[in-house]
């Protein structure tokens, strides 16, 4: 694994922060990067953990990587502005998306972007140390367990049957 910046988009870090994994994230040894404007409009209103005070960085698009992300949007008119920022960010300097947006995934498919999901994150969390095994399948099991959750029960049960054999 040769990057060191992950740019994240908000659905991930708000499944992290649904399973109580937020602090044990930014602790892997690499940092996370969203754009300026996902951060004023998504992230800056999270009141349960301090972004800044944990080392996001917070970038700002050059004109270039504006534009881009426009095209990106009048491509994919389901797409937000912020995931288009996203996604203008990761492509614009190499580096991977996290997301657990389907529609956002393709696009950055289609554009060569590499994209992991929450499942990556999770499986590099107790790869690097970061979280053991039991408090990674807590958090997943509180991230299935939320209304909201867009996960397949399929794939969070092999996955939590995954956490199960490492504990």
């Amino acid at each position: 694994m040769s990057f060191k910046i992950l740019v994240s988009d908000t659905s991930i870090l708000i499944e992290l922060e649904r399973g109580g994994l937020l602090e044990e994230a930014f602790n892997l040894p690499m940092e996370f990067a969203v754009p300026d404007v996902l951060y004023v409009r998504e992230l800056s209103q999270m009141e349960n953990f301090d972004f800044i005070e944990n080392g996001i960085l917070i970038e700002e698009l050059n004109p270039e990587s504006v534009e881009n992300a426009q095209q990106y949007r009048t491509e994919n008119p389901g797409l937000s502005i912020p995931d288009c920022f996203s996604l203008a960010l990761a492509k614009d300097n190499g580096w991977p998306l996290l997301t657990g947006d389907g529609l956002l995934r393709r696009c950055a498919n289609k554009h060569k972007v590499e994209c992991h999901g929450i499942f990556w994150v999770l499986d590099l969390m107790n790869e690097k140390g970061v979280a053991t095994a039991q408090q990674l399948h807590t958090g997943l099991q509180k991230i299935s367990e939320h209304p909201r959750c867009r996960l397949t029960k399929r794939l969070v049960n092999e996955a939590l049957q995954k956490l199960t054999g490492l504990s």
